[in-house]
């Protein structure tokens, strides 16, 4: 048995086990985004995953309805004007990816992998394609978002992301996974409305909603 297929068992497991234990936040956040602001409470955005195949991610969205569409946050004017307050909250603490949880069960990504491009951040697919890091499932996290995050310019990414290829295995899942913990307590890296690669260009573009 390849070690991506004990990964995606260990994927499906805790995923699962994740949306039982955090379905009560799940609630709560909800109602949060609808007092908050109006408009749906999830949105959906086309990525690249395994083998440049594309999917839908799912989010908690963290902007206004009224935010210009298909611009990603750092062309924006001002960007903190489209951000609701829960948003802010929700970008800083990473609690807006928490529905990638479904994602995951879906098997169109696991909990440890190279973020997911936008399907026309072609800069970066062309970058990672040197390292070999398409060809992984991508992540809701990764190696890349403990080491920068919004701090990274898209060719060391691309190498972090291959360095996790290289590496891939049980021991690196679980340095990413408790280094995710730790960069989420400190809010490492997280810049918004900067040039980065991460948040900013493919995490945190217009929300298509």
């Amino acid at each position: 048995m390849t070690y991506i297929t004990i990964k995606r068992i260990i994927d499906i497991i805790l995923s699962l086990f994740g949306l039982i234990i955090l379905s009560p936040v799940f609630l709560i956040l909800i109602i949060a985004i609808k007092i908050d602001s109006r408009g749906p409470v999830l949105f959906k955005q086309k990525r690249t995953g395994i083998h440049k195949s594309h999917f839908h991610i799912l989010k908690f969205r963290t902007m206004r309805i009224d935010t210009p569409k298909d611009t990603p946050t750092h062309l924006l004017e001002n960007p903190d004007q489209w951000i609701t307050r829960v948003g802010k909250f929700l970008r800083k603490t990473s609690l807006d990816e928490l529905p990638q949880i479904i994602n995951i069960v879906k098997g169109q990504m696991s909990i440890i992998g190279p973020r997911p491009a936008l399907w026309n951040q072609y800069d970066l697919i062309e970058a990672r394609d040197k390292y070999g890091a398409n060809d992984v499932p991508v992540g809701l996290t990764g190696w890349a978002q403990i080491n920068g995050r919004d701090e990274l310019p898209i060719e060391v990414k691309a190498k972090l992301d291959g360095e996790y290829v290289k590496k891939i295995g049980f021991i690196m899942d679980v340095k990413c996974f408790f280094g995710t913990i730790i960069s989420v307590f400190k809010s490492d890296g997280v810049v918004e409305g900067r040039t980065g690669t991460t948040e900013d260009n493919e995490e945190k573009a217009r929300e298509s909603i």
